[in-house]
């Protein structure tokens, strides 16, 4: 019985990777995800439009859209998971302003990069381009990509019902 039940728990779990595998090849293709009811898309307290002349970054905004794009995100994908409207995104990647003091932990995660990196970046490090997931999950993603949108909301919703019941039984 005890080995049913750890054949089972090794599928589940097999089944679970697979389905974030499809999940991140999906989310790379189709574009960015919708952002919650509860996030804005503006805020009423960032501006608009950064004092920048056209076509010119600052280094603390150019340091940041580099950073970005070498983990692989896009501005919303970045929001979402900083729970903050896109808008602050590239506000702050056309701004010579850094991130809020209370976003930077996290942004510095998400980004792969230490804090200190992201405010102060020293010259002499590059920027390593992040790679996604490798191997079988690399190809099951690949796959989930090829389907039609309705087909890969599923899958989307299948990977959220098993992340969530893992998440239970961890707790």
């Amino acid at each position: 019985m005890a080995v049913k039940r750890k054949a089972a728990a090794r599928a589940s779990k097999l089944i679970c990777i697979h389905i974030l595998s499809i999940l991140r090849i999906m989310q790379a293709q189709t574009g960015p995800p919708e952002l919650p009811s509860e996030i804005s898309p503006y805020t009423a307290g960032v501006s608009r439009k950064p004092n920048v002349q056209k076509g010119q970054r600052p280094q603390q905004g150019a340091r940041l859209l580099a950073l970005r794009k070498a983990a692989g995100l896009t501005q919303i994908e970045l929001a979402k998971f900083l729970r903050i409207p896109h808008a602050n995104i590239a506000f702050w990647e056309w701004s010579d302003k850094p991130p809020r003091s209370d976003v930077l932990p996290q942004m510095a995660k998400a980004l792969g990069v230490d804090v200190e990196e992201l405010l102060a970046p020293s010259s002499d490090k590059a920027i390593a381009k992040h790679s996604g997931p490798v191997g079988e999950v690399q190809r099951a993603f690949e796959a989930v990509r090829k389907l039609p949108r309705s087909q890969q909301r599923r899958i989307v919703e299948t990977v959220y019902a098993l992340v969530d019941q893992f998440k239970r039984k961890a707790s």
